[in-house]
């Protein structure tokens, strides 16, 4: 059955509302679409016949531009009968760190590269990258060679990363070793630059704003469609962080975006140190179901205060639901003067220059 092109689809989204018109966004569809065009296409192979090296699709760009968006498009228009995997680059490469330290405890050697890709090269035809940035030495020694061999695989590899093949790992630990990935990358993948003005992802935010009040079905709808949203509809996850020896338990991740219950994060003996690791770790928090709080809940309006200053110091972006706006969150005295420092700075958190501000926590 003939699939419906990306052009289409694409105008289709444009048509709906859902997306804006976007020229620079043309040459990354143009070039799925060939991808899609040499899949759907490829003759079936002869047993025992290597399969046809397709080349693949390199997109980069700054953060907000639609990168992940157009390779999702392009995932989801590939007929069932071809075999695809989508993943973060990060978590690919624990994958193929977990790998070879087992092979190493079974005494394999430097086969074990080769090895996986053969076997990632049976289970499937297309990858696709999320997020490529490379930052550490070790990702930067074996990619040359993994990338090689899943390309001697014959996998169609798409990826999306923020910045152009020339520009990874700059300034890395032995990069003269990851020069030959590099040049591997443009010569095998059509390298496109989605670099337009528009940041999408800041257009969201503030069109929708970050802080929704009162609580109720259309608060809890607007904070899940928004998280789908920043998260790029990514698999949510479970993640542990230790802090000083104690491990909290992260329960809702998704590409570096955290969410959270008012309840989890002040409710419990939650201290500054764990709101500091929260914020370094992750660029955008949700912050759901505060309540307003009376004399009673000093404890909860105190850990709000310590939670909210983390954040902002951190320069992290923060969404947030809530049963009033920040200036009638607070009803007691015994904070009352300390609290409108945290009004100041959850208004502040929602405005175009602080959105702006924190671009760099997404790069």
């Amino acid at each position: 059955m003939p699939t419906q092109s990306l052009n289409n689809l694409y105008h289709a989204r444009i048509d709906t509302g859902s997306l804006k018109d976007d020229p620079h966004q043309y040459a990354a569809i143009t070039a799925l679409q060939r991808l899609n065009d040499d899949l759907v296409n490829e003759k079936p192979k002869r047993f025992f016949a290597k399969k046809k090296q397709i080349r693949g699709v390199y997109i980069h760009g700054p953060v907000g531009r639609g990168k992940s968006m157009l390779m999702d498009m392009f995932y989801d228009s590939l007929p069932g009968t071809i075999a695809k995997r989508r993943v973060h680059f990060h978590a690919f490469m624990i994958e193929v760190h977990d790998y070879l330290h087992a092979a190493r405890q079974k005494g394999e050697g430097d086969t074990a590269l080769l090895k996986f890709a053969g076997q990632l090269g049976k289970s499937i035809r297309v990858l696709c990258f999320d997020e490529f940035h490379v930052v550490d030495v070790a990702d930067a020694m074996i990619l040359s060679r993994m990338f090689t061999a899943l390309l001697e695989q014959g996998l169609a590899v798409v990826a999306t990363s923020n910045w152009p093949p020339d520009k990874l790992y700059e300034g890395g630990l032995q990069r003269d070793r990851f020069l030959p990935f590099i040049t591997l990358v443009k010569a095998d993948f059509e390298v496109v630059a989605l670099d337009g003005p528009v940041d999408y992802r800041i257009r969201l935010l503030e069109d929708t704003g970050v802080y929704h009040w009162p609580l109720g079905h259309h608060t809890e709808g607007w904070a899940d469609n928004m998280f789908r949203e920043l998260s790029g509809g990514s698999p949510v996850h479970t993640e542990e962080l230790t802090v000083k020896g104690r491990v909290m338990h992260i329960d809702r991740v998704a590409r570096n975006v955290a969410r959270f219950s008012f309840a989890q994060l002040c409710e419990r003996p939650v201290g500054a140190e764990d709101y500091l690791a929260i914020a370094r770790k992750y660029h955008t928090v949700f912050l759901e179901g505060i309540p307003k709080l009376r004399y009673d809940r000093r404890n909860e309006a105190k850990r709000l205060m310590t939670l909210i200053d983390a954040l902002y110091d951190s320069g992290t972006r923060l969404v947030i639901t809530a049963d009033a706006p920040p200036e009638k969150l607070y009803y007691g005295t015994d904070h009352e003067f300390e609290f409108q420092r945290t009004v100041s700075r959850l208004l502040e958190m929602q405005s175009h220059d602080w959105l702006e501000k924190t671009e760099k926590r997404l790069a």
